[in-house]
C-alpha cells in the first residue's frame, strides 16, 4: 500500500529541460582552468584542492542526509539527528509542535560523497484529515563532495508561517523527500506535526 500523499509528491518538470553531461570531480576541476568565470562557478560548487572527507566505501549513496532541523523564531532548534537508529521511523509518531501564526523554517545537514550531486531539492506534501492542503517543492542546489575544508553542508528553507485561528489547530501529517535531477531519491520520510494556540511547556 503506497503511503499518504505520494501519488502528490512529484518534481515539476520544466518543459525542454534536459539533465547535462555528467563528469566526475576531477573532470571538472580539469575543465578550462585558466577560465575566471569557468573556475567561480566550479567554487561556487564546492570544488576545491582540499582533501575530500573519508567515506564508507559500501555506502553508494551521493547524498546522506544525516539531520533535519525546525526552526522557529526566539525559541531554542529542535533537531533530530537522522543517524541514530529509529530516528526517521520516530518522526511519524512524535509530532513537532508549532504555535499558530509563528514563523518556522525547516533546515537540513548533508553530506555529499563520491561524485558532484546535481540538482538536489526537497519537496513536501501535507495533509489534514486525509485532504491535502499545501505542496511545497524547494530547489536546495549542486554540491561537489565534502572536504576536510568543509566536510558538511547546511541548507535553510524559506520561511514559513504556520496558520492561525481555531479551524487551523490540530494534527498534520507530511511526507518529503530528498531528490536530484536524475529522480534518485536519497531519503523520503513521513513526520507530523500539531499547530496549537500556545507553545507546550
Amino acid at each position: 500500500m503506497a503511503s499518504q500523499g505520494e501519488d502528490d509528491l512529484q518534481a515539476s518538470k520544466t518543459e525542454g529541460f534536459k539533465v547535462g553531461e555528467k563528469k566526475t570531480v576531477e573532470e571538472y576541476a580539469k575543465l578550462d582552468q585558466n577560465d575566471e568565470s569557468l573556475n567561480r562557478w566550479k567554487a561556487s560548487l564546492g570544488i576545491s584542492s582540499s582533501p575530500p572527507i573519508g567515506v564508507d566505501p559500501k555506502d553508494q549513496r551521493r547524498c546522506v542526509i544525516k539531520a533535519l532541523a525546525l526552526e522557529v523564531e526566539d525559541r531554542s532548534d529542535i533537531t533530530i539527528d537522522l543517524t541514530a537508529p529509529g530516528a526517521v521511523e520516530a518522526l511519524k509518531t512524535k509530532p513537532f509542535t508549532i504555535k499558530e501564526g509563528a514563523q518556522f523554517r525547516m533546515k537540513a545537514n548533508f553530506v555529499v560523497q563520491h561524485d558532484v550531486l546535481s540538482g538536489l531539492k526537497y519537496l513536501q506534501v501535507t495533509k489534514r484529515k486525509g485532504i491535502r492542503v499545501a505542496k511545497n517543492e524547494e530547489m536546495i542546489g549542486s554540491f561537489a563532495p565534502n572536504t576536510q575544508e568543509k566536510p558538511i553542508y547546511e541548507k535553510k528553507f524559506e520561511p514559513d508561517e504556520a496558520p492561525s485561528g481555531m479551524l487551523a489547530r490540530g494534527h498534520y501529517d507530511t511526507l518529503s523527500k530528498f531528490m536530484d535531477d536524475d529522480g534518485y531519491e536519497y531519503l523520503k520520510f513521513e513526520w507530523s506535526f500539531d499547530i496549537t494556540k500556545e507553545w507546550q511547556k
